[in-house]
């Protein structure tokens, strides 16, 4: 605040212009803001689900404070305009710093005050969880072996800098244009930085996720994350060029953004496999396999596969709205509508197909469903139109600001596509499977602990992360 000269701004709230009270005003709200954090996270002990619910928290206030409250207090109207936000990027982008900081910090704090305190509840239930699963009733993450869970967070950032690599410019694009040095030390930071997430990334998931599909949406939040704190904040300061947190700074970076979110979701992909190799080999524990594991593969990729037409005939009515067809027939080289459509189809089958596999298990409810399929809608926007269809048609990943807004009514076509999928995948698994219906009371406490995750608000979070990133094209397509 004080590099972007708004202190002044702050401290006219209370009717004078002194940076100093401003400090003083800005520390005041923090403190209450933070106050309002801390009660709203009672009990929670997951510390990456803290940092998550921090940064959510504090992109809520983004829109509460700068947009609404402030303008009321200095007597003018809510500035809810698009020059306005775009005015007020900077601080989304410091609200983000603010909410991952706060996170950390609370999640810091609650385990130094559980290890002091020495509850025995934190043992039981380290002791109880012994599939390395994390569950919202679980009080404390499981500190216990700290240096595995970095260990496989770095193996999870060398698997993500791999699949980036696979993507022309890929790991290039993991950093902004400007900190790209030429030589061996260009090529160096883009491992360094994959080290570090990954490292970071193993801190604050100590554990696994319930499913594949949930570690890839928080992998993919993981990288948005990222973004804003190395390549728009940390990367800059070192560099000494300060925060690059102007619209201009932020078009510039914006295919390192893309770049994060792929390589987080490549991250956590690989983590996760991680620890399904552990509990294969190394866990006897009853929950650790499903008693049904193959049939239910096959069935979930079934109905996957089913939910992906459902959402795919959905996402072909924006289509046919937008004139988009051509495009989809060009990536196999016809101008047929009819070609174009099938190909369509059969894409949105292979995607939900995919969606079944990762995702099975998950969707306890809809909400958790609706949450999920956006998220992974979301997902396959940069996968698809943004990656591999510029990639088939001979040209680089369309990464660019410009191109993401130009693709725009995909990016709707995809949150539709993905809604009806997860709905309809949740609606074949609760009318043909009911998975939830145990028969042992092993199997009764293993569904119990998913169940609990489910109905957390994962799903929530990672979808509203996921709208914060639908939001920069919008802020980034034209200058304010």
């Amino acid at each position: 605040m004080a590099e972007l000269g708004v202190l002044p701004t702050v401290a006219s709230l209370v009717r004078t212009g002194e940076p100093l009270i401003g400090l003083a005003v800005h520390m005041t709200i923090s403190s209450l803001v933070g106050a309002g954090l801390g009660l709203l996270l009672h009990g929670r002990w997951s510390a990456g689900e803290t940092l998550f619910w921090g940064v959510t928290y504090a992109s809520f206030f983004w829109l509460l404070g700068p947009l609404t409250l402030m303008p009321m207090i200095l007597g003018r109207a809510p500035t809810w305009d698009l020059a306005a936000a775009q005015m007020a990027l900077p601080s989304l982008f410091g609200h983000v710093v603010w909410g991952a900081t706060a996170g950390a910090s609370l999640a810091l704090i609650r385990a130094r005050l559980a290890r002091a305190a020495g509850s025995g509840a934190t043992a039981d239930a380290s002791s109880s969880n012994v599939t390395g699963v994390w569950s919202p009733a679980d009080p404390a993450p499981d500190t216990s072996r700290p240096f595995g869970a970095v260990a496989r967070g770095v193996v999870g950032g060398l698997l993500g800098l791999i699949v980036l690599a696979l993507i022309p410019f890929g790991p290039d694009r993991m950093m902004p244009a400007w900190a790209e040095p030429a030589g061996p030390a260009g090529a160096f930071l883009p491992f360094a930085l994959a080290l570090t997430a990954g490292g970071v990334y193993g801190v604050f998931h100590p554990r696994s996720m319930p499913t594949a599909g949930a570690a890839v949406v928080r992998g993919a939040c993981f990288g948005i994350l990222i973004w804003v704190a190395f390549s728009l904040t940390a990367i800059p300061i070192l560099s000494g060029r300060g925060l690059d947190w102007t619209i201009a700074d932020a078009q510039g970076a914006f295919p390192a953004l893309l770049g994060m979110i792929l390589f987080g979701a490549s991250l956590a992909l690989g983590v996760q496999v991680q620890w399904r190799v552990a509990r294969t080999f190394f866990s006897d524990h009853v929950g650790s396999v499903a008693p049904d594991a193959g049939a239910w593969g096959l069935r979930a990729v079934g109905r996957g596969a089913a939910g992906g037409l459902i959402g795919g005939l959905l996402f072909l009515l924006v289509m046919l709205q937008v004139g988009s067809l051509p495009g989809v027939g060009r990536l196999v080289g016809s101008g047929s509508d009819f070609v174009a459509i099938a190909v369509h189809l059969v894409i949105a089958q292979l995607v939900g197909a995919s969606y079944g596999l990762l995702f099975r298990r998950q969707s306890f409810d809809r909400t958790s469903a609706l949450g999920w399929g956006v998220a992974y809608g979301f997902l396959w926007w940069v996968i698809g139109p943004l990656t591999l269809a510029p990639i088939i048609l001979g040209s680089a990943p369309a990464w660019t600001a410009a191109a993401a807004a130009d693709a725009f009514p995909s990016l709707v076509g995809h949150l539709a596509y993905g809604a009806a999928l997860g709905m309809t995948f949740h609606a074949l698994e609760a009318r043909f499977s009911p998975w939830w219906i145990s028969r042992s009371e092993a199997e009764a406490s293993r569904i119990e602990r998913r169940r609990t995750e489910a109905l957390s608000a994962g799903p929530a979070l990672g979808a509203l992360l996921v709208l914060i990133a639908v939001l920069l094209p919008v802020l980034l397509a034209r200058s304010a």
